[in-house]
């Protein structure tokens, strides 16, 4: 027994703990493996060799104290998961941690009671692993500055500087209206849109319509701000009682023409717009208003005859070509497009007829020439393309016109795989001789390219170019012969 009790002694006399320090991230997981290792050395010093009766908590006798170990840990473990039952759900590694059994007898534990606490303690960390602990390492709590965000009474001025800064700032403080107006005002000399929003909604939500409307009027930057929100979250009952109570009927009649947009149903999306046909608008805003009503009722009438074109097969065009989406919601510009593909020898009293489309919407020159040229070419109409760009003079005498210039003529044939032929009489249209000598080279018009530099008189460059061309062809003898013909008039 003195060996024990020196034992005892040395134990309790000696330390195996470090200091606490903030510099050590795993201090309290050192802590919890140094008190595993404490209570791993009772082997040293209960008395292994006493004959006391071994007994289970039943009372029947048995042959080790490992069975007593292992139902006490269990009851550990089982306490550990009713108070997180997120790790239980969650680690699969806890699932599969090994109980090691105990080498000592429930005798030897009570005999050491000193040791009681400890002995518990190893209880519940004997089935652990190092990674095993690590799962049980408690968090820290916050600094408790941090709750000062919610608690404190902070001042108008202050609470906007810390939303500037990213900071948690409750605004139910502010409940009298000049308190409410304050911090608006404070926000909106913070020049931070953010912070405007955010009370701006603050505002929305504890204040009536009309008096958070009478304060705004004469604020006229919040109320940008507040306008933008109602639009960009699509509060459309909320912006017209706004827009209402500051007389502005302009912008009442075009966020409710905006509503044309969440229509779905093409029948009900026209009977809209022929509604909104009589809003207070301007006479321009009226006039476009009309023209999108009458280019829907169009739309309806063209993909109703197309369609029935198309499921019959009656039209060679629509076999060769079928269609890739319907004429309905489209744009006037692609709605001309698609009568110039499908509908261009239309006579004009016809609703799909272009030049219908041209007169009724007054699409100018240069538009229609542009979109017709795009179309034709895409179908490979090279006389449908001559004749769009062919003028006659009231003398009868008829050239070639090309109000969008007929540099991009020969932009738009080329990008539809036009002949070089085809090409060639585009290019020599093009009045710069930079620009015809540009587009001749890089789309490989020899032609245009060697009668150019012969009208120009350059004997240099047309020798050069006599380097680009095949050898034995009919480009080359034809360089040839203006070379030749140039040494003769010389002499």
């Amino acid at each position: 027994m003195s060996r024990v009790r020196a034992d005892e002694e040395e134990y309790w006399h000696s330390s195996k703990f470090r200091a606490f320090t903030f510099d050590d991230e795993d201090d309290e997981l050192s802590q919890l493996k140094e008190s595993k290792r404490a209570v791993n050395s009772l082997r040293d010093i209960v008395d292994d060799d006493d004959d006391l009766e071994r007994v289970s908590w039943s009372g029947e006798p048995v042959g080790s104290i490992s069975w007593s170990i292992k139902e006490t840990a269990s009851g550990s473990t089982s306490s550990l998961d009713g108070r997180d039952s997120s790790l239980q759900k969650g680690s699969s590694s806890y699932a599969a941690l090994p109980k090691q059994a105990s080498f000592y007898s429930l005798s030897s534990l009570f005999k050491g009671q000193g040791f009681l606490r400890a002995a518990q303690l190893c209880l519940s960390l004997s089935a652990l692993t190092d990674t095993g602990v690590k799962n049980y390492v408690p968090e820290l709590r916050r600094p408790k500055a941090e709750y000062k965000d919610y608690s404190s009474d902070w001042s108008p001025k202050d609470t906007v500087r810390r939303m500037q800064r990213g900071k948690v700032c409750s605004l139910e403080r502010f409940r009298s209206l000049q308190d409410k107006l304050v911090l608006l005002d404070e926000a909106v000399a913070g020049h931070d849109g953010n912070v405007i929003t955010a009370v701006l909604i603050f505002l929305k939500r504890t204040l009536r319509r009309e008096i958070l409307f009478r304060e705004l009027e004469t604020r006229q930057v919040a109320l940008c701000h507040l306008i933008h929100f109602l639009r960009e979250t699509g509060e459309q009952k909320f912006l017209l009682d706004l827009l209402r109570f500051l007389d502005r009927t302009e912008e009442v009649a075009l966020s409710q023409y905006r509503e044309h947009l969440n229509i779905q149903d093409v029948e009900k999306r026209r009977e809209f717009l022929k509604g909104c046909i009589g809003l207070p608008f301007s006479a321009e805003d009226t006039s476009h208003i009309q023209d999108h009503y009458t280019l829907l009722e169009r739309q309806i009438i063209i993909e109703a005859n197309d369609r029935h074109l198309e499921m019959a097969g009656q039209s060679e065009l629509f076999r060769k070509y079928p269609r890739k989406a319907s004429i309905l919601n489209m744009p006037l510009v692609t709605t001309l497009f698609y009568s110039c593909f499908y509908h261009y020898t239309e006579a004009e009293g016809m609703f799909s007829s272009p030049s219908n489309l041209k007169k009724t919407f007054k699409i100018p020159d240069k538009q229609y020439v542009l979109t017709a040229l795009a179309a034709r070419a895409k179908l490979r109409a090279w006389g449908d393309v001559d004749a769009l760009l062919t003028t006659k003079n009231w003398l009868g005498y008829t050239k070639k016109k090309a109000p969008i210039g007929f540099h991009r003529v020969v932009e738009i044939l080329q990008r539809n795989n036009a002949p070089v032929q085809v090409l060639q009489e585009y290019v020599r249209l093009v009045e710069d001789v930079e620009t015809r000598l540009n587009l001749a080279t890089k789309y490989k018009c020899h032609d245009v390219v060697i009668e150019t530099y012969r009208d120009l008189k350059d004997r240099i460059q047309l020798t050069a170019y006599k380097c680009k061309v095949e050898r034995g062809s009919a480009e080359e003898e034809k360089i040839n012969s203006i070379l030749n013909n140039t040494v003769r008039d010389a002499y």
